[in-house]
């Protein structure tokens, strides 16, 4: 560490917390085994906490679903896409992929509830996938 300066880096695969402030915190999220489609099973929110995603390298789909129905974003790097809290998300990715997340502090740990998709979410998913995808 340079006096004022911290850098962070995480080259493995999937999650990692790595700046902690008083309510909130930044992690690195790179490709892992559940981002690819053949994986696509599950779905999470969180209750307590927005989470905000924007994609540093490679391609990627945000899915959402709502009251409305489910929606499929072809995310565009360095665009934020901030998922409010209580909306079911989840990714697929290629394997170069690369996310800054920012959200509440510990999120990961106290406020992550999942579930399985349904046929009728996977059927949509499927319909709107970007062609870089198939």
């Amino acid at each position: 560490m340079v006096e004022g300066v911290e850098i962070y880096q995480w080259t493995e695969q999937g999650y990692r917390p790595l700046v902690f402030s008083d309510g909130w915190m930044v992690a690195l999220l790179n490709w892992e085994p559940v981002m690819d489609l053949e994986k696509a099973a599950e779905i999470e929110r969180h209750k307590g906490t927005d989470e905000v995603f924007i994609l540093l390298k490679g391609h990627a789909v945000l899915y959402v679903t709502t009251v409305e129905g489910m929606r499929v974003f072809d995310m565009q790097p360095g665009l934020i896409y901030n998922v409010t809290k209580g909306t079911w998300h989840n990714l697929l990715a290629t394997h170069d992929v690369a996310f800054l997340i920012v959200e509440n502090r510990d999120t990961h740990l106290l406020d992550v509830e999942i579930r399985k998709l349904r046929s009728s979410e996977l059927d949509t998913l499927k319909n709107n996938l970007p062609d870089w995808i198939s």
